[in-house]
C-alpha cells in the first residue's frame, strides 16, 4: 500500500503502524519484565515498606507479615511484580512509541518535542508512583491496619492476616493510579496540539474539574479522607499547570494569518 498523493496516510496504513509501535512497545516490556523478575525480592522489599511503616504506625501488635494461602500463589505474585517492573523500565520506549505514531499529525515545529516528552512523561508518571509509595500508602495502611486490635471487654481481638496476593493487587493499582493520574499535564498537551480543546476552556471547567477530582480520588483511593486529598489536590495543582501548558501550545497554533486579517477588518 501507498501513501496518497498528498502525503497523509490510508487508514490501513496508520493500523499497520499502530501494530508496529504496540509490538515494539510489547517486546520493551517483555524485556523489561525478564531484567525485573531477577530482581524480584529487591522489589518487593521495596514495595513492603510502606506496609511496614504504616503497621508501627497504627501500632498492630505481632510482627508485619505477608501470606500466601496456596503454593502458586507466591509465585503468580512474583509474576505479577514482574511485570509491572517492566512496564516501569520499558516506560521510556512506550511514550517514544506513542509520540512516534501521533507525530505525523502535528506541525513541524511540535515535533521537536519527542524527547522532551518522553522525559516529562517518565518523570510525571515516577512521581505520581513515589508519592504515592512515600506518603499515600503508608496513611493508608495505618489508617485501615489501625482498626485491628482488642474488641470490647472479653479478651476478643482481631488480627490482621493480609495476604500477598492481594497486597500486590493492592499495591499495583495504586502505583498505577497515581501514576496514571499525574499524567494530567501530557494528556492535556495532546488534546491542546489536537485542536480539541484550549486554556478556554480549561479555565471555565475549573471549576467542575476541583469535584471529578475529588470524585476520581474517592474511587481509586483506600476509603478514608486522607488519602482522597492526597490525590485531588495533586491532581488540582497539575490542573492548573495544564491551564498553562494549553496556552503555550493553543496561542502556537493559531493561524499567523489572524491577527493580520484582523487588522484589515
Amino acid at each position: 500500500m501507498s501513501r496518497k498523493d498528498d502525503g497523509t496516510m490510508t487508514f490501513w496504513e496508520h493500523l499497520d503502524e499502530l501494530r508496529s509501535r504496540l509490538l515494539r512497545a510489547a517486546i520493551a516490556v517483555v524485556a523489561g519484565s525478564i531484567a525485573a523478575w531477577l530482581y524480584r525480592e529487591t522489589l518487593l522489599d521495596w514495595l513492603t515498606r510502606p506496609f511496614l511503616q504504616g503497621w508501627k504506625m497504627g501500632g498492630v501488635s505481632g510482627t508485619a507479615s505477608l501470606h500466601f494461602a496456596s503454593p502458586a500463589a507466591l509465585f503468580v505474585s512474583y509474576v505479577k511484580l514482574a511485570l509491572m517492573g517492566g512496564l516501569v523500565i520499558a516506560l521510556p520506549i512506550v511514550f517514544y512509541q506513542l509520540w512516534m505514531f501521533v507525530a505525523p499529525g502535528l506541525y513541524s515545529r511540535e515535533k521537536r518535542f519527542a524527547l522532551p516528552f518522553v522525559l516529562i512523561s517518565c518523570m510525571l508518571f515516577a512521581t505520581g508512583g513515589y508519592f504515592s509509595w512515600r506518603v499515600v500508602m503508608p496513611n493508608a495502611y495505618q489508617y485501615l491496619l489501625g482498626f485491628s486490635g482488642d474488641v470490647g471487654s472479653a479478651g476478643f481481638s482481631v488480627q490482621p492476616t493480609v495476604m500477598i496476593g492481594d497486597y500486590i493487587d493492592f499495591v499495583l493499582r495504586m502505583l498505577l493510579a497515581f501514576g496514571a493520574a499525574f499524567e494530567l499535564p501530557v494528556l492535556i498537551f495532546f488534546l491542546t496540539i489536537a485542536g480539541v480543546i484550549d486554556h478556554r476552556h480549561l479555565i471555565k471547567f475549573a471549576r467542575y474539574f476541583v469535584i471529578v477530582a475529588f470524585i476520581v480520588a474517592a474511587v481509586i483511593t483506600p476509603p478514608d479522607v486522607v488519602s482522597q486529598f492526597f490525590l485531588a489536590i495533586p491532581l488540582c495543582i497539575l490542573y492548573a499547570i495544564s491551564i498553562g501548558i494549553a496556552f503555550i501550545f493553543s496561542r502556537r497554533r493559531e493561524p499567523k494569518s489572524a491577527p493580520a486579517a484582523k487588522d484589515s477588518r
